[in-house]
């Protein structure tokens, strides 16, 4: 099977929102483990054959929100495919301009002007974001725990892309030219342990050791999804203010 890459190189930009000491203080408390992923169905959308690995990524999202919160919301290939057009110039008709995404442009888009999503409201509009450094398990895990999930990047070693689908990224079990950087790929990180964190890619539920995670991560966001993370009574699935969240994220 032909597995795709297609993250672009890191955006900075220094009007980001700092999430993880939003979040410290207004959720301190951080479970020894969360999963969202358990039973969550996610699918390949397009990555065996495109570098549309960011929208997969908020396809994966979408699902592990919406099963968590509501009830399930499972995007199709042509959707994931359309948002990755819309962003990136991307041609799915003909597999032109397939060169990947910054995902620092992706989740403004989102934020702005949104992300095609079928029926009603009909688009899907991410509410905030903010950056998490990627070697901070703590903020990390905090995110997952009462986010729903964050959107990594990470540059893939080599001897990732030859193992099976689902088998553990763990960087102890390479040597040599296998541990050497294919490409850079977006990943929903979707739970974790004290050992690690599990996230979703080419459409199958994996797990990485956090010292992997640490190595291999060069951006992770926290995000803010009121369409998707609330449920009927307007809480989160965890029971929280989401606006009062909000709000503190706004202010920083």
């Amino acid at each position: 099977m032909t597995l795709k890459l297609g993250k672009g190189a890191v955006k900075r930009d220094p009007r980001t929102y700092k999430l993880g000491s939003v979040l410290a203080v207004r959720l301190p408390d951080v479970p020894a483990s969360k999963d969202w992923s358990e039973g969550v169905p996610y699918q390949m959308w397009g990555n065996d054959r495109f570098g549309c690995c960011a929208f997969a990524a908020y396809a994966a999202l979408t699902a592990t929100w919406t099963k968590a919160a509501q009830a399930l919301v499972l995007l199709t290939t042509t959707t994931v495919l359309s948002a990755y057009a819309e962003v990136t110039g991307f041609n799915p008709q003909t597999g032109g301009n397939d060169n990947g995404t910054i995902l620092l442009d992706q989740l403004n888009h989102w934020r702005i002007a949104g992300l095609p999503r079928p029926g009603q409201p009909g688009r899907d509009y991410l509410t905030a974001f903010g950056s998490i450094a990627p070697t901070d398990v703590q903020e990390i895990k905090r995110a997952i725990a009462y986010l729903g999930g964050v959107l990594a990047g990470v540059q893939v070693p080599r001897g990732f892309m030859s193992i099976g689908l689902g088998e553990t990224w763990d960087l102890a079990m390479l040597s040599g030219a296998d541990l050497d950087p294919e490409g850079g790929h977006a990943i929903a990180l979707t739970g974790y342990t004290a050992d690690g964190v599990f996230f979703s890619t080419w459409g199958t539920r994996t797990f990485m050791p956090w010292a992997t995670f640490t190595q291999i991560a060069d951006e992770a966001y926290g995000l803010l999804s009121r369409q998707n993370w609330l449920s009927i009574p307007g809480t989160s699935p965890n029971g929280e203010d989401f606006d009062a969240l909000l709000a503190e994220v706004r202010a920083a």
